[in-house]
């Protein structure tokens, strides 16, 4: 059988969901997998173009309000008929369950962040409220209006059967992958994209990826640079990723603190250059899902920092390919990042792990076999939306 898929997302904006999807839609198609992707914003900062040229049938949903998008998205279902509605992101995954009442489809979320972790009260954008009442619908619709959850990592599965009071039986934990091709460095390599960067062979470069948000932790990354340049005067620390709500903060510490070398690139499309030009890659994250900024530093061999939360040392190993730190800690982010720094040999054998680790647990091609089977699975069982999948035949673990 070759399963039909519904994709359902909130935008396409470059985010680790997002390019998940993006790199995975391939490799289903080689498995001859049909798919359909779609999302209900557009951005000026977007993957839809690295969709469209990759082939993808898009539908873009750009109704005014929420029950306008319900409608739509049930027309479609209705119309392209797909054996399995496979939402991700909180907008997307509420739309795609209500849409999909009493059709004969098997309805999927993708758990993808610890999206309830009480670390997200501490930012100041976020209201109480809103967060709670998100929790009570989230977990209305995922108990009742979804067959089965696909889990990024066990600690997400652990998250969701916490927050919202899923049953484990009904998650299957399938990794994310990413294209290890670009995988590797060489000195020739490495100089190139520093000389791009404008930086010699003796800065010492710490890089982070991701969107400028509460959840990256990029304050605290800021601050540690403070003890780094101390310890090792040719730091320099390169953030790349898109404006967010917590650019103005970013920006702010960055002000206060100009005796430090810190880089703000935005969003760039060049991050596997990035990366080989980097001495370590920092990811100083407060919650998180997958991690996809992380695999992709692994894949190119790189020794990481990063904070100790359940999602990020479910991937690495500790004192292995990376130190791990208290989240929110400026102190020992430094000392860890400038110990990496100063020991070359460790920093090597960390970087030579990484790609271990990677090749053996995060390749594009293992994740995407192990999604065609999950789907194969859940049509072959033709669940109803309100039955459930036996769990003894989809848990992927």
């Amino acid at each position: 059988m070759h399963p039909k898929v519904l994709f359902v997302i909130d935008g396409l904006r470059p985010g680790g969901a997002e390019r998940s999807l993006a790199e995975m839609l391939p490799g289903l198609a080689q498995e001859q997998v049909q798919s359909i992707v779609a999302f209900f914003h557009q951005h000026d900062e977007s993957l839809e173009g690295l969709f469209r040229a990759q082939g993808t049938d898009l539908r873009v949903l750009s109704q005014p309000g929420i029950w306008q998008r319900v409608v739509a998205l049930r027309r479609l279902i209705q119309t392209e008929r797909p054996d399995v509605v496979h939402t991700t992101l909180f907008e997307a995954d509420v739309i795609g369950r209500i849409a999909a009442i009493g059709l004969k489809t098997v309805v999927v979320t993708s758990l993808v962040n610890t999206s309830y972790d009480p670390i997200r009260l501490q930012n100041s954008d976020v209201s109480p409220f809103k967060l709670s009442a998100a929790r009570v619908i989230d977990a209305w619709t995922a108990r009742w209006l979804t067959t089965h959850f696909h889990a990024v990592s066990e600690p997400v599965k652990i998250a969701a059967v916490e927050a919202l009071g899923l049953s484990p039986e009904r998650i299957s934990v399938i990794e994310r992958g990413r294209d290890g091709r670009f995988g590797g460095t060489s000195d020739e390599r490495r100089a190139s994209a520093r000389q791009k960067l404008g930086l010699t062979s003796s800065d010492e470069v710490i890089l982070t990826v991701g969107r400028q948000e509460y959840q990256k932790g990029h304050r605290f990354l800021i601050e540690a640079m403070q003890e780094v340049t101390r310890l090792r005067p040719r730091a320099l620390l390169l953030v790349a990723g898109s404006r967010g709500r917590h650019t103005p903060i970013v920006e702010h510490l960055i002000e206060q603190n100009r005796n430090v070398r810190v880089r703000l690139l935005g969003h760039r499309d060049d991050v596997p250059d990035l990366l080989a030009a980097a001495d370590v890659f920092a990811f100083p994250s407060l919650y998180e899902g997958a991690a996809g900024a992380l695999l992709e530093a692994m894949a190119m061999g790189l020794p990481i920092v990063a904070s100790r939360i359940p999602a990020i040392e479910s991937v690495v190993e500790e004192n292995r390919n990376a130190l791990i730190v208290d989240r929110a800690s400026v102190g020992p982010l430094a000392r860890a990042i400038a110990d990496l720094l100063a020991d070359r040999d460790a920093a090597r054998a960390f970087g030579l792990r990484s790609r271990e680790i990677f090749e053996a647990r995060f390749t594009l091609e293992r994740s995407a076999a192990r999604m065609v089977e999950f789907y194969r699975r859940l049509t072959t069982r033709a669940a109803s939306p309100f039955q459930g999948a036996e769990p003894s035949e989809l848990h992927c673990k």
